[in-house]
């Protein structure tokens, strides 16, 4: 099988919109209500990423990850709030495909491709209850900052930890 990392293409936002609903329901199942997270539907985030797409894609890069022609993984990287820093705003691979080496891939390719976003470092927000997501960070070399907010999920408020990684 062969995995191939490009940037989106037009079609790219609404596949992208249902890989993204599916692997938050798997990753994030294990620590918020279900009915929470099926609440917004593929449906719901095809129409979500295609229309952010629409407006940020000047300025933000979205990558997919294919493997034999499926939609594998993406990620999301852009400008950051934080001062000196460009962001990974989203990495999300298909759960039948986590473990596979495709998420590493596409942590690797977002780092190579940050520093000309801007800025000195490379920051994330990770659910703070996420365990697998912040060791999967933590062994790509990002260090939790300290720094920590509250955004909701689905209107539900959840705990984030900020990353940091030196560009």
């Amino acid at each position: 099988m062969t995995v191939v990392l490009r940037p989106a293409a037009e079609s790219d936002p609404a596949r992208v919109g249902v890989l993204h609903q599916c692997s938050r329901v798997a990753a994030y199942s294990g620590f918020l209500p279900l009915d929470v997270l099926e609440s917004r539907g593929a449906e719901f985030f095809s129409e979500w990423w295609t229309e952010r797409w629409r407006w940020e894609r000047d300025t933000h890069r979205l990558t997919v990850a294919e493997e034999d022609g499926e939609l594998a993984g993406f990620t999301y990287i852009g400008p950051s709030e934080t001062p000196d820093a460009a962001e990974l705003y989203a990495i999300h691979v298909d759960p039948a495909r986590t473990g596979t080496g495709i998420g590493r891939a596409l942590m690797v390719q977002a780092l190579a491709d940050l520093p000309a976003i801007g800025g000195s470092r490379a920051v994330l927000w990770v659910l703070t209850e996420n365990h697998t997501a912040r060791a999967f960070y933590e062994n790509g070399g990002w260090k939790p900052d300290g720094e920590t907010r509250t955004e909701p999920i689905n209107d539900l408020p959840a705990s984030q930890l900020r990353y940091t990684h030196p560009l």
